[in-house]
């Protein structure tokens, strides 16, 4: 590399690591989460500051070369890396500052939602974050953000007070209801189109310990379980968040050793209340029948939210899709019942959250995610760990969402959306596709940020 290549710069003006394809380490930071992207950057950024992450997107820029922005790390599409461009890798980045007066928390871009909530319930606060505990904050929050406390406190992304911003010509701004606030509309749900997010500023909410957890019924009572859910989620208090999902039964203590390895319908639920006033409204599901195996107690909220990460550990094969769905049809179950419990492996699921309550409270067009008139958002989440089942695996999942498709809406979470979903980026914003592409127009006109669900300039 001459001293001219903007690359010679990335090298030189990093505070950071720069792994580059003669480093010992190279191998180690090109992979990502989804273990059927195995890609070769040039260069992997490691930065430590938001003066790195300048110096990398000019580098990009000036160099022209495709530039990847790896958060968790866990972008299904294996948007966080990229054949012979640059990826900015932010995992050094995880500061993370409490105010529990102002009850609002300062997290940079590297964090993962277990860094956060680690952080914040040492002070009995909390945001949504996923399901996931090592997901990334950076992508949940710019997709949406759904999970266990949106009935009660909104999308991730409606808990965003203000967000620091690299743009594509290296100038970082702050983005918030005051200041560029355009981006900050784009910057919740848009996705990462609009630029590299160094640090995100939070409301919390008063969550310490939670009421909830899996309990496992048998595929006989999924219709009831389904129809109970339809009904009764709409009417619980917001501070219930629950979900029906397909799962093979792990091997776990809690679950009869003779039952491992068959299939379940699961109901996994979190309530911020009192046990009683959570044991009464789980009682729609007991009344059903009796559960095969449960773990339903009082617990951390980071112990649940958490509770998944052994199942899904780095290097498996992922393919997802998505669909919000208005109301939960007869049909609609009938296509769930019919393919959920061909459930292929262990890590495969269906999940079908619930997004009312405040996430309704907030108009289709206040922020860029689009579908608050939805009750539902559903993900069939293949993943396994075998190459070789690759083939029979996706097929699954894609017969699974052909069947649904029907009784969901056009579009669906970005934040679910598999690589070959790009023809639905419109259908997924709808009515803010066109105010999105303006912007877009603004703050990227020459797409430098477009390894992503893409709004095209």
């Amino acid at each position: 590399m001459t001293a001219t290549n903007p690359l010679h710069e990335l090298l030189t003006s990093v505070r950071g690591e720069v792994v580059t394809p003669d480093s010992q380490r190279y191998d180690e930071a090109r992979v990502v989460y989804n273990a059927m992207f195995d890609r070769r950057p040039l260069a992997v950024v490691r930065p430590v500051d938001t003066a790195d992450v300048r110096v990398a997107v000019r580098a990009a820029r000036e160099s022209g070369l495709d530039l990847a922005v790896r958060g968790g790390g866990h972008s299904v599409p294996g948007f966080g890396t990229v054949d012979d461009g640059v990826v900015i890798d932010l995992t050094p980045m995880k500061g993370i500052w409490i105010d529990p007066d102002a009850r609002v928390a300062r997290v940079q871009a590297g964090c993962t939602w277990g860094d956060f909530d680690h952080a914040a319930h040492d002070v009995g606060l909390a945001t949504t974050g996923g399901i996931i505990s090592t997901t990334g904050v950076s992508g949940l929050t710019l997709g949406g953000g759904i999970g266990y406390l949106a009935r009660a406190h909104g999308l991730s992304c409606d808990n965003l007070r203000s967000a620091d911003v690299v743009l594509a010509d290296g100038s970082m701004v702050t983005a918030s209801e005051d200041d560029h606030d355009d981006l900050f509309w784009a910057l919740r749900g848009g996705g990462g189109n609009f630029g590299v997010v160094t640090s995100f500023e939070f409301d919390l909410h008063p969550v310490d310990a939670i009421y909830g957890g899996p309990m496992f019924f048998e595929l006989d009572v999924a219709e009831e379980l389904f129809k109970t859910f339809r009904e009764w989620m709409p009417n619980a208090p917001r501070q219930m968040g629950a979900f029906p999902a397909w799962q093979i039964a792990p091997p776990l203590p809690f679950i009869p050793e003779e039952r491992h390895g068959e299939p379940f319908i699961i109901l996994v639920s979190c309530f911020n209340g009192p046990d009683e006033e959570g044991e009464r409204l789980l009682r729609a599901f007991r009344d059903i029948a009796e559960p095969v195996a449960e773990h339903v107690e009082r617990m951390p909220y980071p112990a649940l939210n958490g509770a998944f990460d052994g199942l899904l550990p780095p290097g498996l094969q992922h393919y997802w899709k998505a669909a919000f769905v208005p109301e939960l049809t007869d049909d609609a179950i009938a296509a769930h019942l019919e393919h959920g419990p061909k459930v292929p492996a262990l890590q495969s699921t269906m999940h079908l959250y619930p997004i009312d309550g405040a996430v309704h409270d907030v108009s289709n067009d206040a922020t860029a995610f689009a579908y608050r008139d939805a009750n539902f958002a559903a993900v069939i989440a293949g993943m396994w760990p075998e190459p070789a089942d690759n083939a029979a695996n996706i097929r699954w999942v894609r017969d699974y969402y052909d069947a649904v498709a029907p009784h969901s809406a056009e579009g669906g979470y970005v934040n679910f959306m598999a690589e070959d979903d790009q023809e639905r980026v419109r259908a997924n914003y709808r009515d803010n596709y066109d105010k999105l592409v303006e912007i877009k127009k603004r703050y990227d006109p020459e797409n430098l940020f477009h390894l992503n669900q893409n709004i095209e300039p």
